[in-house]
């Protein structure tokens, strides 16, 4: 009796227990949610910007609206930027001659994959409308140990078929296989080579004799990873020698000209109290009977050290004997300035800068005239100049060290230069009225009146209206 009472105490106590937990009456325990897992890590991707259109204004690039690079000059690489993957709005801002900025290119919604380098080109002519842009990619691997490698793009926009050769110093053209044949935006693949030295010379495809430029002994070094990019060349001799190669490294980039383009060089007679002259070269006579106020066309001269003399006409009297260096692809103008009256003619050499910016005019003024003293250069919107700041203030005649400007970038369209005493709003030169042309060119020489004194006036060269000789 006991035992059984003992037993159904037990099991009362278990049927109260189940009643206690039965689905009825008790919560639901269900299986946890795991954490959610962080995103993968983005990858990255390597970025580099290349200005090769020759005719193209100084760029900022943009990245989703805000400058990524800025002040991007032609014929100038970027370094490679290193940058998370994903969609990138990409654009290109020219500078205008008033600091003001215009899109030109973009903004280009832009996928850019992680593990991949995007070398971007501005390509064409602003003035042409064919500016674009151009992109390369290549899987980012390493340089092979001892090897240098070297991608090439045509990007000189001409209808020009080329044929590049890299080859040992001096090898002959006639029994070589071209590197590459290649048309305007066609490129080569990622080539590797053993490092050491090399010559680059590129011809008219099919006509080995051709050569549009030639880089002479070139050192490629152990690791170097570049692009080589033809761009019209815009200095000495471009019309035999179209091509210069803008060349990338990764940390930035350098030019590499012709090694024949050799210097051009022109010759101004600005001595108002001189007679007509003849100009030797190295003692033999290049021009002849040169009057006050003329200038010539450019001379094409090797690189090297030359010496100038400038002889009354006809005679063996010498007014200038000088040294001048000229250093292959530049410009030179040189002037003959000073008195002969007061035995300070001498020769004084300008390097031009000759390259034609579609949004721009560039305008350089130099003072060659002695009787003017300092000067102020006004550049104005009007013939008024009462209440007028100058451009240039307290400009001096020096003959040995001539003052100039420099390009100064104008918007297209008319202003008025005037020429004043220093300190002074009398005019002594104008006020002239210039309409000046988008990618114009525009050279004014103020020299003494013809003779010698004042008043001074001046010498309009390259794309003002004047007679050469």
């Amino acid at each position: 009796m006991n035992r059984i009472t003992k037993t159904l105490s037990v099991s009362a106590l278990a049927l109260a227990l189940s009643g206690c937990f039965s689905s009825s009456s008790s919560p639901e325990i269900g299986t946890p949610n795991p954490p959610t897992p962080p995103p993968p890590p983005l990858g990255e991707f390597e970025l580099r910007v290349h200005h090769a259109a020759a005719d193209a204004p100084m760029v900022n690039i943009t990245v989703n609206g805000d400058n990524f690079l800025e002040d991007v000059d032609y014929q100038v690489s970027s370094g490679i930027a290193t940058v998370e993957e994903g969609e990138y709005a990409v654009g290109v801002d020219a500078i205008l001659a008033d600091g003001s900025t215009a899109t030109v290119i973009g903004p280009l919604d832009i996928e850019f994959d992680a593990d991949t380098r995007y070398d971007v080109f501005a390509l064409g002519s602003v003035a042409g409308e064919t500016l674009e842009p151009f992109i390369i990619t290549n899987e980012i691997s390493d340089v092979s140990d001892g090897n240098v490698r070297l991608q090439v793009l045509h990007g000189v926009p001409v209808d020009l078929t080329v044929d590049v050769f890299v080859t040992e110093l001096d090898a002959d053209l006639s029994a070589a296989q071209p590197t590459a044949t290649l048309a305007y935006q066609d490129y080569t693949p990622q080539v590797e080579v053993p490092a050491g030295d090399y010559q680059v010379r590129i011809t008219v495809a099919g006509d080995p004799e051709a050569v549009v430029f030639n880089s002479g002994e070139l050192s490629l070094p152990a690791g170097a990873d570049l692009f080589v990019t033809a761009t019209p060349s815009v200095g000495a001799n471009n019309t035999d020698r179209p091509i210069a190669l803008l060349i990338a490294d990764g940390e930035g980039s350098f030019v590499v000209h012709s090694v024949d383009a050799g210097a051009d060089v022109r010759v101004v007679h600005a001595v108002a109290d001189a007679p007509n002259v003849d100009v030797l070269v190295n003692d033999g006579v290049a021009l002849t009977d040169v009057p006050f106020l003329a200038f010539s066309d450019y001379i094409n001269l090797a690189a090297d050290e030359y010496n100038f003399k400038v002889n009354a006409t006809g005679t063996d009297t010498t007014v200038i004997d000088a040294d001048v260096a000229l250093e292959n692809a530049a410009q030179y103008s040189v002037l003959a300035v000073g008195e002969l009256t007061e035995g300070t003619i001498m020769p004084a050499v300008l390097q031009d800068f000759n390259r034609r910016i579609a949004t721009a005019a560039q305008v350089r003024i130099v003072h060659a005239s002695p009787a003017a003293g300092p000067v102020d250069i006004y550049v104005t919107a009007t013939d008024d100049i009462s209440e007028a700041t100058p451009a240039f203030a307290d400009v001096d005649f020096d003959a040995s060290d001539i003052q100039a400007t420099g390009n100064v970038a104008l918007l297209p369209g008319e202003y008025y230069v005037t020429v004043t005493l220093a300190g002074t709003k009398d005019a002594a030169i104008g006020p002239i009225l210039l309409d000046l042309a988008g990618g114009g060119l525009y050279t004014a020489i103020a020299v003494d009146a013809d003779g010698g004194g004042l008043l001074p006036q001046l010498i309009l060269m390259d794309d003002f209206v004047a007679e050469e000789m």
